[in-house]
């Protein structure tokens, strides 16, 4: 039946919960369709993360095959892959290059702003959205549900509106607070308690992309903290997962970077089972034979350390954790050195904390959530990025998905406000 004449259509509003990545493209996808959104950020400025992300170059994304992209997310890569194929790396990088930033592909693949900064991007994407229409409500700490179920209790945090307690109704919902790593940026894993409230379950949420603790002895650490060990491989024995290669940074109580980085749902599966032990391959390029044969060399005056440096060529950090591993009796036997450098074993008790993590592993089950991303038990309410149980290394794949699922998200809702 048409409509009277004169009859305008309700404006539909949107309320998104959350200032980061995820958020914020979804409130540029229903503004651009005509929806009202408004962003509630508990930060006094959104996309706190992301700023700090961009510190030491923002990797925004990868330019590797999909398959191999793909596979990044372990045990999620299917149920994201028709989010990541819907919003692909390239329409990352097109986007970007809408806002002014073109991007360049980096030795590794990794995708970077020609600026090689976060800062000029947010600049101009917050000017989009206010062109938009978009408002972002900043100190607004979202602290559950009115008793209708759906209405939002907010309440201010510092400044002007500290304490102030409001409640407000949406068309539709969409909830991006992140996981739980750098709570002091906003994303504190709070809402989970709160969400199971409701009926909604979540795995728990732990330290994903963060380094290990490792029970080093005092010299060892004080010498060789902050020296990298280079061009090694890191893996988790017994996992029957493939090695990690790239450089290891020794800290005073561990070891960080990429490769333990990318091996740690690994190190946390084998801490669950009762026990991990890293076994790094100092020499991975090499085969245990041609490393057993130039050891073989030794000259009769040479040092341990000299006759290690001089036939495989270990700096003294690799020297020196050789010592660590085996108590400060490295073997003379070359067979049994060889085969040592391309496993050195090395005990790690626990990750480090949470609140030191780059990212989180964990979160809103996706039993929970239909293919639209809406929580199955609260229609009108729909969930994005870092909130869902799924992880990525470093790489640009964590910024890629939280993108990818914001968009789901939003496209989602605006399904769904068509069909009521």
């Amino acid at each position: 039946m048409a409509a009277p004449v004169g009859y305008r259509r309700p404006v539909r509003t949107a309320g998104v919960v959350g200032g980061g990545p995820a958020g914020l493209i979804a409130a540029e996808v229903l503004a651009g369709a005509g929806v009202a959104v408004t962003v509630y950020d508990r930060m006094p400025s959104p996309t706190r993360k992301f700023l700090l992300a961009g510190h030491g170059g923002l990797n925004i994304t990868h330019s590797e095959p999909r398959d191999r992209l793909l596979g990044r997310y372990g045990d999620a890569a299917d149920l994201l892959a028709p989010m990541v194929e819907a919003f692909t790396p390239d329409d990352l990088r097109a986007w970007c290059a809408g806002l002014g930033e073109e991007t360049f592909v980096g030795t590794s693949g990794r995708v970077f702003p020609r600026s090689f900064r976060a800062t000029p991007l947010v600049r101009a994407w917050l000017a989009r959205l206010d062109d938009l229409g978009v408002r972002v409500e900043r100190r607004q700490r979202w602290d559950g549900w009115a008793d209708d179920g759906a209405t939002l209790r907010l309440t201010g945090v510092g400044g002007a509106v500290h304490g102030d307690r409001r409640e407000v109704a949406h068309d539709v919902v969409l909830f991006a607070l992140g996981g739980a790593s750098w709570p002091r940026l906003g994303s504190d894993g709070s809402w989970v308690a709160r969400f199971a409230e409701r009926g909604v379950a979540a795995a728990p949420l732990r330290a994903a992309n963060v380094g290990v603790r490792v029970g080093w002895t005092a010299g060892f650490a004080e010498r060789f903290q902050g020296v990298p060990l280079k061009h090694v491989a890191v893996s988790v024995r017994g996992s029957g997962r493939p090695a990690v290669r790239g450089d290891a940074m020794v800290t005073r109580t561990g070891l960080e970077g990429g490769p333990l980085y990318a091996t740690g749902a690994a190190v946390r599966a084998a801490l669950d089972a009762g026990g991990c032990v890293l076994e790094l391959d100092l020499r991975p390029d090499t085969p245990a034979e041609r490393l057993a044969d130039r050891l073989a060399r030794r000259r009769p005056k040479d040092s341990r350390s000299t006759w290690l440096q001089r036939s495989v060529g270990l700096d003294p950090v690799a020297v020196g954790l050789l010592r660590e591993a085996t108590g400060n009796a490295v073997p003379d036997d070359p067979a049994a050195v060889a085969a040592l450098l391309k496993a050195v074993p090395v005990a790690v008790p626990e990750v480090m904390p949470i609140e030191k993590a780059i990212s989180s592993a964990g979160g809103i089950r996706w039993s929970e959530v239909d293919d639209r991303l809406m929580l199955r038990a609260l229609p009108g309410t729909f969930v994005a990025g870092e909130m869902l149980d799924w992880e990525a290394p470093t790489g640009g794949y964590l910024l890629q998905a939280s993108f990818s699922t914001g968009v789901a998200a939003a496209r989602g809702m605006l399904g769904w406000l068509a069909g009521r």
